[in-house]
């Protein structure tokens, strides 16, 4: 950590930990940012921590799982923390209160305070699932969520912790649905009624608030009779009518069909966090980084405006999460290949574009001192037979990440061979630049001269290699993308 910023940090963590609720110190305070680590090669979370988390003014932090380093790292930093707890282990949990048990005290115990005093993670709340009612899970996650919910809260009370943090629920926006995009006709899935039930009821039971993902930009590429003004918060879109009241803003409707659905079934009163919204920046068209700043700081304006939505004027959220801190090159591409683009931050801690996160109007703080590999690339060896290259930068693609070449993405159209040195390249990376992961039957040369084409940047990896090994985990999905390189790398060929 640069010695200019010790100051401001040292300040910021003292007004943290002598507020009981941190978060509420400033209007930019009820916003978060969701920190996941789906990453080949990871930012170390210390330098995340104190590179782009506390110098940016981020007071919350919501997290996919409960990653060790990720907690430890976070120790004594006043950050406000929402630990998740993966839809894997949801079954288990659900049918067993002993493991509860030993799952808060592994993830969540361990890493608070002793004696409730300084220090230690600042845990408030326990995320259970991550969108386990999503419509394409079926049934995978949905008949364990409440029982899981049920156990974690028992063994927070046993604890003594129930007091210091809530149970909560990501839900996606897919739970409830709308007739002709009207906000007032929400409701929830009727496959959802009695589960959905069951939730409110225990959320309500004890105080814990609603928490829904929203997904603009995949809505707007699903829905044509949705305009980018209304998804970008332009003054300019046509509003939506809906009886008495107008919306200019698909992120209001989309609220307020929330509360439509929470109305009809008896919790309408009930407090709602937003838990992942945001616009990725590659990978998809309209995908880039000046439509992820337009909408960005424009819900951020709104937000902070504090004027709520025609359901509940001046009630907004009482916290908003961004998806996401940073890029990260192992997400599953199932719903999209942009997907793996949803940082504010590149994958090695680089502000993409300004917006408010907190620091007011000061411009976005990145991470310094990054450590990287040597500055060496591979490419095509385009001085030999090229008969087979194609199939070689599928096969690269399969076990790498190819997403940038996607239709709009910021490498499509680059041409041959370059489309070939990149997704050997981005093999070779992830591989920690050995030099058999560029031989490629041979047709793989190892350069010192940076292979960029506009726009699209040939990266060169991080030196501490946190893997996970969380490569192969979506085989299925790689193989599409690799179908469609294939196809892509024909037509330039």
């Amino acid at each position: 950590m640069r010695s200019a910023h010790r100051p401001v940090l040292l300040l910021r963590i003292l007004l943290l930990l002598s507020s009981p609720f941190p978060w509420r110190l400033a209007e930019s305070a009820v916003l978060g940012v969701n920190w996941g680590t789906a990453s080949s090669h990871p930012l170390p979370p210390s330098k995340v921590v104190s590179g782009l988390l506390l110098p940016n003014g981020i007071a919350r932090v919501k997290l996919a799982d409960a990653d060790p380093a990720v907690l430890e790292s976070l120790s004594g930093s006043g950050i406000g923390v929402a630990v998740g707890v993966r839809n894997e282990v949801l079954r288990e949990l659900s049918a067993s209160k002993k493991a509860a048990a030993s799952w808060v005290h592994d993830n969540v115990t361990r890493y608070l305070p002793p004696g409730g005093s300084g220090g230690g993670v600042r845990i408030e709340y326990i995320a259970v699932g991550d969108e386990p009612f999503f419509l394409s899970y079926g049934q995978q996650f949905q008949p364990f969520v409440v029982g899981a919910a049920t156990n974690i809260q028992l063994a927070l009370t046993a604890a003594k912790l129930a007091d210091k943090m809530k149970v909560i629920v990501p839900c996606s926006s897919d739970v409830y649905q709308t007739e002709s995009n009207l906000p007032s006709k929400g409701h929830f899935r009727s496959d959802l009624n009695k589960t959905m039930i069951e939730l409110l009821a225990f959320l309500s039971k004890h105080g814990s608030p609603f928490v829904v993902d929203i997904n603009p930009f995949s809505n707007l590429q699903q829905k044509k009779n949705i305009s980018m003004d209304y998804v970008l918060f332009q003054l300019k879109s046509r509003p939506i009518t809906d009886g008495h009241n107008k919306y200019n803003n698909y992120f209001d409707a989309s609220i307020d069909a929330l509360v439509s659905s929470l109305s009809k079934v008896g919790f309408g009163n009930m407090d709602i966090i937003v838990g992942r919204v945001g616009w990725p920046t590659d990978g998809a068209v309209n995908a880039t980084s000046p439509f992820a700043q337009t909408f960005m700081q424009g819900l951020v304006n709104h937000l902070q405006s504090k004027s709520g939505t025609p359901l509940r004027p001046k009630r907004p959220p009482i916290e908003t999460y961004f998806f996401s801190l940073l890029d990260e090159d192992q997400r599953s591409i199932a719903t999209g290949n942009y997907e793996r683009h949803w940082g504010i931050f590149t994958f090695d801690g680089q502000a993409k574009y300004n917006m408010d996160l907190g620091q007011g109007s000061k411009s976005l703080v990145n991470a310094h001192d990054v450590e990287y590999l040597a500055p060496k690339w591979c490419v095509v060896n385009n001085n030999l037979d090229m008969s087979n290259v194609s199939a070689s930068a599928s096969e690269a693609c399969s076990k790498a990440d190819c997403s940038a070449m996607s239709p709009g993405g910021s490498c499509f159209g680059i041409g041959w061979p370059e489309n070939v040195s990149y997704a050997f390249n981005n093999y070779y990376q992830q591989h920690d630049q050995s030099e058999d992961s560029c031989s490629f039957g041979g047709l793989g040369l190892i350069t010192t001269v940076d292979p960029s084409v506009g726009d699209c940047r040939f990266s060169i990896t991080l030196r501490t290699s946190l893997s996970t090994s969380v490569q192969g985990k979506f085989p299925f999905f790689t193989i599409i993308l690799s179908a469609f390189i294939s196809l892509y790398l024909f037509t330039f060929s």
